[in-house]
């Protein structure tokens, strides 16, 4: 089987979603795994199947460098509340705002796996005045693309982005009046 995102490297990752109650199955290959968030990078927390077996059985020549390093993880905690970061994987919730701060740097797979692959919480927008912020949005994201042209000096891409804008602000106020 190939991998579902990128179609070129076989699918050694298999991932059972539920998002909205319904049970959905993404077969990818390990580097758009990793790119999504369905498991950790190299660099954080992952492991083979020696590491696997060592944990399991023990071994008699783990050295001391290595024992330090896993108690060093386990020992990461606030400084403003004493709350572990094993402690805030078991329970689930921060002891203080500090927390962010001391371990951000393991954070962003979780929160890759939360948000299905993304690191920000986009949201839902009520219907109430979901056509009020759904304007609001696509101006924020036409003044980004704005901004990114005016950079890249591609002013007759950003003259039409402008003038977009301004439709929109005043078809805005048109409704307001």
């Amino acid at each position: 089987m190939k991998c579902a995102e990128c179609q070129k490297r076989p699918a050694t990752v298999h991932v059972t979603q539920f998002i909205n109650g319904q049970s959905t199955d993404v077969h990818v290959c390990e580097s758009c795994a990793q790119q999504k968030g369905y498991i950790m990078n190299n660099t954080e927390e992952s492991y083979s199947l020696h590491d696997l077996l060592i944990g399991l059985f023990g071994s008699p020549q783990m050295g001391l460098q290595q024992e330090h390093v896993i108690n060093q993880e386990n020992r990461l905690e606030c400084n403003h509340c004493q709350l572990s970061f094993n402690e805030f994987r078991r329970i689930g919730k921060f002891g203080c705002a500090h927390c962010y701060e001391t371990f951000k740097s393991k954070l962003d797979p979780i929160f890759r796996r939360i948000h299905s692959g993304s690191l920000h919480h986009k949201g839902k927008i009520p219907k109430r005045r979901g056509g009020e912020l759904h304007v609001q949005k696509e101006l924020e994201a036409y003044r980004a693309k704005l901004d990114q042209l005016i950079e890249q000096e591609e002013f007759e891409q950003a003259a039409v982005i402008r003038d977009t804008i301004k439709q929109i602000e005043q078809k805005k106020e048109g409704d307001h009046s």
